[in-house]
């Protein structure tokens, strides 16, 4: 049951992983990797597939820290594991060892985030809607807020729909035209009034506006390859009724 990570020496010496769906023990239309407790897959084969990617990052499976994503701005810093139920937010940071801060994500854009002088790490969620509200921008500020160097703070954007495969229509460009007209760049004309968003390179613009020198997308699409991820616009067109989420962590 051999996981398959993505790994990004920019973001090195950080424990970190882009997990793909490779090695996890759930079946049908989950089978793989799958690490959303919010699906409908068995709970029993979530929790061991987190474990899996606990044991991974070498870290107890009660480290392993996710939130309750609900495409927004908001970002909170771990300490500890959390009492109770998750909070929400759509970005995590964090300096404290023997954590693991992770993003779920099926099409949306994960940020890994390091400073490898502080020792402080970040991971953001970043669909459409966060990346328009600024979720690379505030995940930035609060890492600097923690204590990290502005200049020395890297971002790697992970597996995520690309721009061929992202299909749109006029009302969502509005949404970007209306927040600014300069971001008619990250459109291209599709067929029968549809456009295609460029959802890697829209998040890699917000990183270097936030002051991120050093930001890289690696180049792999979710919808493509069904073999290595899940996406959500890929089950919804198979007719699937629901659909596995990767996860995407990265250690202090």
């Amino acid at each position: 049951m051999t996981l398959q990570i993505i790994t990004s020496d920019c973001l090195t010496p950080n424990i970190h992983g882009f997990f793909t769906r490779h090695g996890g023990i759930s079946s049908g239309i989950f089978k793989g990797l799958n690490c959303g407790e919010g699906s409908s897959d068995q709970s029993q084969a979530v929790m061991t597939n987190r474990n899996l990617v606990a044991e991974a990052m070498n870290i107890a499976e009660q480290n392993l820290i996710t939130i309750h994503q609900i495409h927004s701005a908001s970002v909170i810093t771990v300490t500890e594991p959390f009492a109770g139920s998750k909070p929400k937010a759509d970005a995590l940071v964090s300096n404290t060892k023997g954590l693991a801060i992770g993003i779920l994500t099926a099409d949306c854009a994960p940020i890994l985030f390091s400073d490898p002088n502080s020792g402080i790490v970040g991971a953001a969620h970043s669909g459409w809607q966060g990346a328009i509200k600024g979720i690379a921008r505030s995940t930035v500020a609060k890492m600097v807020e923690l204590g990290a160097d502005l200049g020395n703070i890297q971002a790697v954007v992970g597996p995520c729909i690309s721009q061929k495969n992202y299909e749109v229509g006029e009302e969502f460009l509005e949404n970007f035209l209306n927040e600014d007209h300069n971001f008619i760049k990250f459109f291209s004309n599709g067929k029968d009034d549809k456009y295609h968003f460029d959802l890697p390179s829209f998040c890699l613009q917000s990183l270097r506006d936030a002051g991120i020198n050093n930001a890289q997308w690696t180049g792999h699409c979710t919808y493509e390859d069904s073999n290595e991820f899940y996406s959500y616009r890929r089950a919804t067109h198979t007719g699937e009724p629901d659909y596995g989420r990767l996860i995407s962590v990265i250690s202090p």
